[in-house]
């Protein structure tokens, strides 16, 4: 199922999170997104009726398939990061890119980057 940006940053955001801290609250996720935190509240109910996370009071849990979904773009961004400074793009420029990068790619496309940099 294909899903749009802003579910794919959430996602990636909570992942991030969840792995930094014990607990994710919203306010985090607002701050990491640079949204507000209604926006946030918003997203949390888009996402949980998606069942890719669950919420109790403040803090959001990821489910299985949430975290499998937010684990699988965060790969392709990392996959990205790397290829982009392989061309010589600066780290700064090169996340920057990846994160937008990460959402429009074709499978075809992605698969070849991967391809050049197994024979790095």
């Amino acid at each position: 199922m294909k899903h749009n940006q802003s579910t794919e940053d959430y996602l990636e955001t909570i992942l991030l999170l969840s792995e930094k801290q014990e607990y994710v609250h919203k306010i985090d996720v607002a701050r990491a997104v640079g949204v507000s935190p209604p926006a946030v509240q918003k997203a949390v109910k888009l996402l949980a009726a998606q069942e890719f996370i669950t919420s109790e009071g403040m803090h959001i849990y990821l489910t299985e398939s949430g975290k499998k979904y937010a684990e699988e773009i965060y790969s392709r961004h990392c996959t990205l990061r790397k290829f982009l400074t392989v061309l010589g793009v600066s780290e700064e420029n090169a996340d920057k890119d990846a994160c937008e990068m990460e959402h429009i790619l074709s499978s075809e496309t992605y698969g070849k980057i991967i391809e050049f940099l197994d024979k790095q």
